[in-house]
């Protein structure tokens, strides 16, 4: 049982936290799996892996559905929990592999749970359609339909799919230092027209409960950010990578006040992701 914990531990982490966008709700059905697993037939564990994501998933599509009016009465935008580092040696390998960007998973709150798991289980951890109508007891058939309309609801192409990945360094350093120095028309240049912010306080925190849209309104709030930050002594930015990505980490008095992710599409950001609820800045 020790073996399988620590081999499978972090695949059925990054395939949980996917499936809730909570690393808090990861984290139980794991232990929760591992806990009915003990009392399992070893005879049903001759393919574990696959086993082992069937039981995850099963119990993740049952939290969604259950999860469902808590976000409907969700205060503002719900956004993923940011997380940083998941047991110790195993999270990295995972986010280089098995993470979608997190701009991916928010969109996932798009779907519905069966478009979701069917989503993760294809673009994050590479199962085949035969594996996943295993993995989901539907037909390959459906499957398939379920990938095609989890795209059209996200509204991504195969080819932003596979075009993925970090935005440069320099181009962050590039932003963040237009920002600082209040310079309006290079933020400006450095957002698309139809830029969106959103961000997530769940209630607990101050943030726009409808999600910011166009060029100029994106850049005046983040323009406003960034004087708050440097005239409140008490206020400090960082570059950290969370998610597999560069985030921005605002502390208020050294306590974690708010996480910054960036979606940046040919050459310029389209969106802009908030992340205040303090309950979800605890991996951080």
């Amino acid at each position: 049982m020790i073996e399988l914990y620590e081999r499978y531990k972090g695949l059925l982490f990054s395939l949980a936290y996917q499936l809730t966008g909570s690393a808090a709700d990861a984290e139980d059905a794991v232990q929760d799996v591992f806990l009915k697993v003990q009392n399992m037939n070893p005879d049903k564990l001759h393919e574990p892996k696959a086993y082992l994501c069937k039981m995850i998933t099963n119990r993740c599509l049952d939290h969604l559905r259950s999860a469902r009016v808590r976000r409907e009465q969700y205060v503002g935008p719900w956004l993923p929990e940011p997380i940083a580092q998941y047991y110790d040696g195993g999270l990295e390998e995972v986010v280089r592999h098995d993470l979608l960007s997190y701009a991916m998973l928010a969109l996932l709150e798009r779907l519905s749970p069966s478009e979701r798991a069917v989503f993760v289980l294809r673009e994050a951890l590479g199962f085949d359609y035969p594996a996943i109508a295993e993995l989901t007891g539907k037909s390959e058939q459906n499957c398939r339909k379920l990938m095609s309309r989890a795209r059209a609801k996200m509204g991504i192409t195969e080819e932003e799919l596979q075009a993925g990945g970090t935005i440069e360094q320099a181009w962050i350093n590039r932003f963040v230092a237009a920002l600082s120095e209040g310079e309006v028309d290079t933020v400006l240049s450095m957002l698309a027209e139809d830029a969106v912010l959103i961000s997530d306080g769940g209630g607990k925190a101050s943030a726009a409960v409808r999600p910011i849209e166009s060029r100029e309104r994106v850049a005046q709030f983040l323009l406003g950010i960034f004087r708050k930050s440097q005239f409140t002594s008490q206020m400090t930015v960082e570059l950290k990578p969370l998610n597999g990505e560069p985030a921005f980490v605002f502390r208020q008095e050294g306590i974690v006040d708010s996480v910054v992710f960036l979606e940046q599409r040919e050459g310029v950001l389209h969106r802009i992701f908030i992340v205040r609820n303090p309950d979800k800045l605890h991996n951080v």
